[in-house]
């Protein structure tokens, strides 16, 4: 019994975990809601990449967030599944 309540719980959480992930149109959300929605991205970094896109225009693509000082390759990768360009 141990076994399949252990089981349950980690299942729930996973899938909790996952509900959790909304993605984020970074050529509209607020610093707060970038920071909230990306994994590894604080509110220092979510304002770096409003000041990035408040000075070369709107994002074309989600991989351009690499440009933005503070925002490497590895914190593109974690979150480009729910990083969204419109």
């Amino acid at each position: 019994m141990k076994i399949k309540s252990t089981l349950v719980a980690l299942v729930t959480l996973f899938f909790s975990s996952i509900a959790l992930a909304t993605p984020v149109n970074i050529n509209t959300a607020t610093a707060s809601e970038i920071a909230a929605a990306l994994n590894g991205v604080g509110m220092a970094k979510a304002e770096a990449l409003i000041a990035y896109r408040s000075e070369n225009g709107m994002f074309t693509s989600a991989g351009q967030i690499v440009n933005v000082s503070g925002i490497g390759q590895a914190t593109f990768e974690k979150n480009k599944a729910d990083i969204l360009v419109e």
